[in-house]
């Protein structure tokens, strides 16, 4: 059993929500449906929580009402071997979203998502500084990261 559990708040989207994840992840599955019952503040029956797991990693998604609401100051970062990986990621995950900059996204439930190529914290480790400044200066131009752009700004000088 995982020690921490992510728990995503939302108004009352949350098995949708769950549902929409585990359709794009591999290796994901719903684990557990709670529903309100005669006291609380949701109408009885309805889903209280519900926990799945997206790629292996356990997540619990509540519908606690409108009082609170994402913001990008949380997000789901999600390591892409390649490029295939990061376009498939970043289309499904952002479709009814909102695309922004340097790999991030807001999907429709308003989760923010990086959608992130591994290769990208190697290049920017790198200790030649000015090349991993030239890979920062190419993924600030970026919305989408493109894996080929940023190998190309890491060999360019």
């Amino acid at each position: 059993m995982q020690k921490i559990i992510l728990c995503l708040w939302f108004n009352n989207q949350a098995e949708e929500a769950a549902r929409f994840y585990i359709s794009i992840f591999k290796n994901s599955r719903l684990n557990q449906i709670s529903y309100y019952g005669d006291f609380g503040p949701g109408i009885k029956g309805t889903v209280l929580t519900i926990t799945f797991q997206l790629n292996g990693q356990e997540i619990m998604a509540l519908n606690g009402g409108p009082e609170y609401k994402f913001t990008p100051a949380i997000s789901m970062f999600v390591n892409c071997e390649d490029q295939q990986e990061v376009d498939d990621y970043w289309e499904k995950l952002s479709e009814g979203g909102e695309k922004g900059p340097c790999g991030w996204l807001t999907d429709r439930y308003g989760v923010s998502w990086q959608i992130v190529p591994t290769i990208l914290g190697v290049l920017m480790g790198d200790k030649d500084e000015k090349k991993a400044a030239r890979v920062m200066q190419a993924m600030l131009q970026m919305t989408k990261l493109d894996i080929n752009l940023l190998q190309q700004a890491y060999r360019e000088g």
